[in-house]
C-alpha cells in the first residue's frame, strides 16, 4: 500500500504510524505547499490520498481524509459536535456525563487523540465524542448517529473561499444522518436552524428548562456554558434514545455528576487565580469576535480588563465588530496588543484604551487598573489568531499562563 500524506501534522503523525503498523504501508509525505502546489502533483501511484484537516478537498477518486477513514471503520455510535466556538466545551460535558454513566467512551478530533489512535480499542458497545471543525467535516460522506450543532458564524474564512463553503461544510454533520439519527441543534442561530430544518433525523432543539440544581452543577461561567451542558445532556440522552426530560427524570444524579466533574479547558476562559481581589481568566482560544463577545458577556456584573489583539483573519473588517464587542459597559479598561491591537488604536480613539508592547507589559497594565476596581477581572481574549508574536494559541495560552502565575 502506497499513501500520500497531505499534512505532517499531530493526524498526519498519527495517520504514517497507523498505516505503517497495520498494512506496512509506504508513506510520502508532503509539507509546505500552496493549494495550486498540491493540485498540480500526480497523484496515479497512491492507493490513497489522505489530507490533513485544512488541506481543500481536490476531488479525487482516491481521496478521502482522516476523518472519513475512520467514519467507514468505526464499529460503534459516534456522537458528532461542531459550532463555530463551544464545540470542545460540549464534546466535553457529553464524555463527562457517558463516564458518570460507566460508558466506555472515547474523546477525539480537535479537542482530544487524533481519531485514528483509538481505532484499535474500540467495540460495538464503546462511544466516540468526535469534535468536529469545518475541515474535519469539509467532504465528510457520513454522518455520526448524534449530531450536535452549536452557534455558527463566519470563520476560517481566510481558508474557506466563502461563508457558504464554510456553513456546507458545517451541514455535512447531518447531511448523510437517517430518520434513525439524532440532531441536536442551537435553537437561537438562524444558520443553525437552517441546516437543522434541511435534517431527515429527529431534532432536538436547545436550550430548553431543566431544573436549577442542574445548572448549579455547571462549574463554568456564563449562559453559553450552560447552553452547552443542555446539548450534552441532549445529546447524551439520545444515545439512551429517549428524551432530555426522562432523561433527567432516570439519570439526574449521573448528570449532575457529570457535570461537576468538568471544570473546563484550557485557554477557554479558564480562570487561573485571584490576587489582591482580582480573578485573572485565559481565553486564548479567542481568535474571533465571536469568542470575546461570549467572554465579555460571561461578566455582566463584573468591572472587566481586556487584553485584545493578535493577527486578524479577515484583513482588518472585523475591527468594527470588535470594538462594538468591547464597548459593553462592563469593560473598563482595553489593553491592545499585536497586530490587530495596534490597528484598532488607530482607527478609533477611546480613552479606556491602551497599547502594550509585550505580553508582560499588558499584563502589567491590566493588573494595576483591574486592581484600581471594585469586583475586576481580567480576561485575556484576543479575538485574533497568535502568528504575530506567538507559535500558536497553546503558545500563546501557556506564555500568558507563566506571567499571571508569576505574579
Amino acid at each position: 500500500m502506497k499513501i500520500a500524506l497531505l499534512g505532517y501534522g499531530k493526524e498526519g503523525q498519527a495517520a504514517e504510524k497507523y498505516f505503517k503498523t497495520h498494512f506496512n504501508a509506504e508513506c510520502d509525505i508532503f509539507e509546505n505547499f500552496t493549494p495550486e502546489e498540491i493540485k498540480q502533483r500526480d497523484y496515479s501511484s497512491y492507493d490513497i490520498i489522505l489530507r490533513s484537516p485544512s488541506v481543500p478537498p481536490l476531488g479525487l477518486p482516491n481521496e478521502s481524509s482522516l476523518t472519513r477513514y475512520f467514519f467507514d471503520h468505526c464499529p460503534c455510535p459516534i456522537i458528532g459536535v461542531t459550532a463555530t466556538k463551544g464545540k470542545g466545551t460540549t464534546c466535553s460535558f457529553i464524555k463527562s456525563i457517558l463516564d458518570s454513566l460507566g460508558e466506555d467512551a472515547y474523546l477525539v478530533g480537535n479537542i482530544g487523540a487524533p481519531s485514528i489512535e483509538i481505532l484499535d480499542n474500540l467495540k460495538p458497545s464503546s462511544t466516540v465524542v468526535y469534535e468536529m471543525s469545518s475541515f474535519q467535516l469539509w467532504d465528510l460522506q457520513k454522518s455520526p448517529h448524534i449530531a450536535v450543532i452549536g452557534h455558527l458564524e463566519p470563520d476560517h474564512l481566510n481558508v474557506h473561499k466563502d461563508y457558504a463553503d464554510y456553513l456546507s461544510a458545517k451541514a455535512n454533520i447531518t447531511r448523510w444522518q437517517t430518520e434513525n439519527d439524532y440532531l441536536i441543534y442551537y435553537s437561537k442561530n438562524p444558520e443553525t436552524v437552517k441546516i437543522a430544518d434541511t435534517s431527515k433525523a429527529q431534532k432536538i432543539p436547545y436550550p430548553y428548562k431543566v431544573p436549577q440544581d442542574i445548572l448549579a452543577a455547571i462549574h463554568l461561567p456564563g449562559v453559553h456554558n450552560q447552553e452547552n451542558a443542555l446539548a450534552a445532556i441532549a445529546a447524551t440522552a439520545s444515545y439512551q434514545n429517549i428524551s432530555p426530560d426522562e432523561f433527567i427524570r432516570e439519570k439526574k444524579s449521573q448528570i449532575i455528576e457529570g457535570l461537576r466533574n468538568f471544570h473546563g479547558l484550557p485557554h477557554r476562559l479558564e480562570f487561573l487565580r485571584e490576587l489582591n481581589g482580582v480573578k485573572y481568566y485565559d481565553d486564548n482560544f479567542s481568535t474571533n469576535p465571536s469568542s470575546t463577545r461570549v467572554a465579555v458577556n460571561a461578566f455582566p456584573d463584573s468591572n472587566v480588563v481586556l487584553i485584545l489583539g493578535g493577527r486578524d483573519k479577515t484583513n482588518y473588517e472585523d475591527l468594527p465588530e470588535i470594538y462594538e464587542i468591547i464597548k459593553a459597559p462592563q469593560v473598563k479598561k482595553v489593553i491592545l496588543i499585536g497586530e490587530s491591537g495596534h490597528e484598532l488604536a488607530s482607527r478609533y480613539q477611546d480613552s479606556r484604551f491602551t497599547l502594550a508592547n509585550s505580553l508582560e507589559a499588558a499584563v502589567q497594565f491590566a493588573r494595576k487598573t483591574a486592581e484600581s476596581l471594585n469586583s475586576a477581572v481580567v480576561i485575556m481574549s484576543p479575538s485574533a489568531a497568535s502568528f504575530d508574536m506567538f507559535e500558536n494559541v497553546y503558545d500563546r495560552g501557556e506564555q500568558y499562563k507563566k506571567v499571571i502565575s508569576n505574579l
